[in-house]
Formats: C-alpha cells, structure tokens, sequence
C-alpha cells in the first residue's frame, strides 16, 4: 500500500478552533462556512493546507474516500455543545485509524513481567522520592520555566517511546544545570536496539532510561538530527546530558503522578489509537480509551479549566499541527484508579 506523500508547504490556519466562553462564536461561525463548502473542496482545501500529494487518481479517490468518512464523523462529533473537545481535519484526516496507529504509536510492553505489571518489575523495586511531597501548587506548566524543548514530529516512525524519554530527560537537565538543550531522539532509536527497544518498531521508556545511563548520556538533536528512520548507530557522538538514574511514579495513582509533575515532568504511557485522539484538536479531552497502553509521550503540567474540570498538560510527538500546538490537556482525577487512558499506570522519571 502505497503511503500518502508529504511535501514541505506554508501552514494556512487550521479549519477547527476548540471553543470555551471565548471563542464559541468563532467556532459557529468556521463551521458555517465550512458546511457551505462540497466535500470535494474541503478535500483540496485540506491537501493545499497539509501539502499533500496523492501517487495517482485512484489513491487521490481512496484517500478522499476515507478523508470523508472523517469528515462526517468529525462534524457529528462537533455538532455536540456538550463535548468538552473538539475534533478536526489536521494531518491525519485522510488516514484510516489502523493506518493511523500503524505508525503513530510505538509503545513495545517488556518481556520482564510480574505479578502486578506486563510492563516491568521496577515499580516494585525503585524508590519514590516525591512520596512525602505534599507542596503541589494548583497548577503547574514546565513550559513556563523553560524545561520544555519546542514540539518534536515522530514521522512514520513507531519511536514515540524515544521522544517521550528524550522530553523527560530534557526537563530534569534544565532543572539541574539551568540548561535547556534539545536532545537525540534518534541516538535511542539507531543505538538502543536491545531487548524491547527496537527503534521504528517500539520501545519503552525505562529501557530508554537504562541504555542511557549505561551509555553515560545522549548527544544533541543537531549533533544527531532525526531521520525517522532506523539507522547505523554513531559510536562517536559526544555526550551533551546525563542522568544518574530514574524512578517510577506508583502506579495508578493520579495522586502521586500530581507529586512527581509538579516537580519535573515525567513520562507517561497512554492508549492513543482511537479515532478521539487521531483527529483531537483541543479542549479538554475526556475521550473514550482504555488502558491497552500503546503510545509514550511526557505529562508537562496540569492544571484547571475554566469549568472545573480538571487536567494533565500532555506533550505528543505528532508535530505542532495536532491538537493544542502539538499538546493535548486530558481529563485529571477521574474515577478509574488507571487515569484517563491508563495515563497513571506507567509513569516514570529520570534523576539528575
């Protein structure tokens, strides 16, 4: 199967805006103008906006087939005042949800199981340093002090386990030397082929954070730019950041997860495969998933919307033009002891 080609293009602005008291009307007033148009024009609209080209007429008409289907399940979606987010056609509008999660995801489980984890015994053996931290602030946003690196693209490439360790490790170097440096993601994917960590093809976090240390640190992004791709690894690339070790937060316990983010910001998994996230493009996600943990990315924050709810700050790898600038807030405090998404169950931190 032939993949959709993407070339280099001018952003034009987005089709939907997430609403609160503010922009409601601004949203009512898009979506007018958008139900005015054919499908067909808001197909090649969508296509000048993303850059997209098709191989032929018949992958342009199986891709508007699918783009759409997306259409009309984001418009009805939409159409609902009581949704507390929004869906739109950002990049992945015309892919199918399998194709979707086919590429966009990467979270491999370990071969190391317990009683208590399919995913790894160090829950039960790492301490917990935030275990007696009870100073959480209201709200926290490590963007704001400078311990987070600009919005990073994963590409067609199962490395999500990667950036959400290199955005993690980002953060607590920042913390502890007051340097905020972007780091290689693709040093973890081209070198840490061990075990469960297999480049394009998955990994975890903590075996990300073990070859890390082990290694003695990660060069920079610029030293050792991303591909996207898996590749020769580049013994000789020069050390730009260490970590001395890393914990992980107890698990399903969005309480303790608060402690460990109001701290630094930490890396998290997530089931991100569904329809809800492919196509979020923002507001406070309160989506249908479960817990079958399929993608990594870093909670950065937390905080409270102006209805109450309350949320995590969420940095993805699927480039800036997805959700909130490349963000997503997702629903804190929920009555499942997993989180939303299973987003407590398998959080953890480096040490510096």
């Amino acid at each position: 199967m032939t993949k959709p080609q993407i070339l280099p293009t001018l952003r034009a602005p987005t089709y939907y805006i997430f609403y609160d008291s503010s922009s409601k009307y601004n949203y009512l007033v898009m979506a007018r103008e958008l139900s005015e148009m054919s499908m067909v024009e808001r197909h090649e609209k969508w296509m000048t906006q993303y850059g997209r080209v098709y191989e032929d007429d018949a992958e342009k008409a199986r891709r508007f087939k699918i783009f759409a289907s997306n259409v009309k399940l984001i418009d009805s979606f939409n159409a609902d005042s009581k949704n507390k987010y929004m869906l739109g056609t950002n990049q992945f509008a015309d892919l199918t949800n399998d194709e979707f999660k086919a590429t966009r995801t990467g979270l491999r489980r370990s071969t190391t199981s317990s009683s208590s984890s399919e995913f790894t015994t160090a829950e039960i053996t790492n301490s917990f340093t935030y275990d007696n931290f009870s100073a959480t602030p209201a709200s926290m946003d490590w963007r704001m002090k400078g311990a987070v690196t600009p919005i990073k693209d994963q590409g067609q490439c199962g490395s999500c386990w990667a950036f959400s360790a290199v955005a993690a490790m980002e953060g607590v170097t920042k913390l502890s030397n007051g340097k905020l440096v972007s780091l290689s993601e693709q040093e973890l994917v081209d070198c840490d082929v061990n075990g469960v960590d297999q480049g394009c093809d998955g990994g975890l976090m903590d075996d990300a954070f073990d070859f890390i240390i082990k290694k003695g640190g990660l060069t920079t992004e610029s030293s050792y730019p991303y591909k996207g791709t898996d590749g020769t690894c580049k013994k000789s690339s020069s050390i730009a950041a260490t970590i001395k070790g890393y914990e992980d937060v107890p698990a399903n316990n969005e309480a303790a997860l608060l402690k460990a983010v109001s701290n630094q910001p930490v890396s998290v998994a997530i089931e991100a495969s569904g329809y809800a996230f492919q196509l979020y493009a923002g507001g406070i996600f309160t989506g249908n998933c479960g817990t079958d943990l399929d993608h990594g990315v870093t909670t950065v924050g937390y905080g409270t919307a102006s209805d109450g709810t309350n949320y995590w700050l969420v940095k993805n790898s699927w480039g800036s033009a997805w959700g909130e600038k490349g963000y997503i807030r997702m629903e804190r405090d929920v009555k499942a002891k997993e989180g939303l998404c299973g987003i407590a169950m398998q959080a953890s931190y480096p040490t510096a």
